[in-house]
């Protein structure tokens, strides 16, 4: 592959111990102009597979999403202006990568890429369940906004009109590394997102409940969640009934229940925190 064939993207790839997951997602970054795993001190082969892949490697401690993909545009001498961030339990497709060069010479700096993420359990895509598509930021200039947290996810500090909604999605293998996993993680997200809510709640829009913009719709939903009782088999009915997440089958029904479980955690986290502070 040529220099002119390549895409002019660096490439930032999160890791804590993914030596399962990387493979599959350097793999798919081939075209790219640089692929850089930025890792958390892993204890597996994480740094040895991400090198032999061809990646480079940087260390550096995690404190948080947020701060570690800013981190890298600030520290990681990254060669290319802009650059896309992902997770090593992410892939990027073929087509997906198409419109990213594509779309890069009309780009300025200010402007945000945001891509949805098929989520996949068992290799099937969870098409209805996991209410898709579900945007998020990933393709920032190295002189744009940033990250900022927001319970366990990150958002972008910019105006809204600075995003660019991509028409091709990337895969997200959120269970690639067994249910265990998947639940340790969501113990920690759980906490993150109680700690928000505990700050204070998110102001419910009236006006975003009917939005047109599906992002602002769903951020809607969120905060009236919040303040209605029985989340957690709301939850479920949302996405398992009104998302038709039973047309997704056993896997449908396995991941809607989990997410319903999710929200348990969250109310049982701010009932913990309450009891504490009292």
């Amino acid at each position: 592959m040529t220099d002119g064939d390549r895409i002019p993207v660096s490439v930032v790839i999160l890791s804590h111990n993914e030596a399962h997951n990387l493979p599959r997602c350097i793999e798919a970054l081939k075209r790219c102009a640089e692929v850089v795993v930025l890792d958390d001190g892993s204890t597996d082969a994480s740094q040895q597979i991400a090198a032999e892949a061809g990646a480079r490697v940087v260390e550096h401690p995690y404190t948080s999403f947020a701060d570690q993909r800013n981190w890298a545009m600030a520290h990681a001498s990254l060669a290319c202006p802009w650059v896309l961030h992902l997770d090593a339990d992410e892939v990027m497709t073929h087509s997906a990568l198409s419109e990213i060069k594509s779309l890069l010479p009309s780009m300025t700096a200010d402007r945000v890429g945001f891509i949805a993420r098929k989520v996949m359990l068992d290799d099937r895509w969870l098409r209805f369940s996991a209410d898709y598509p579900v945007y998020v930021p990933r393709l920032l200039h190295q002189d744009g906004p940033r990250f900022v947290m927001r319970g366990h996810g990150e958002i972008i500090e910019a105006e809204p009109a600075a995003g660019v909604m991509l028409k091709e999605p990337m895969l997200h293998f959120s269970f690639s590394k067994g249910w265990p996993d998947w639940w340790e993680r969501h113990r920690r997200y759980a906490r993150a997102e109680a700690e928000r809510i505990a700050e204070g709640l998110p102001p419910l829009s009236f006006r975003g409940l009917f939005s047109s913009d599906r992002t602002l719709r769903r951020a809607a939903l969120r905060a009236l969640s919040y303040r209605v009782p029985g989340r957690p088999a709301l939850r479920f009915l949302y996405a398992y009934v009104l998302r038709l997440g039973f047309m997704d089958g056993r896997p449908g029904f396995d991941f809607c229940r989990a997410m319903a479980r999710y929200e348990q955690m969250i109310s049982d986290e701010l009932k913990q925190s309450a009891w504490t502070s009292s």
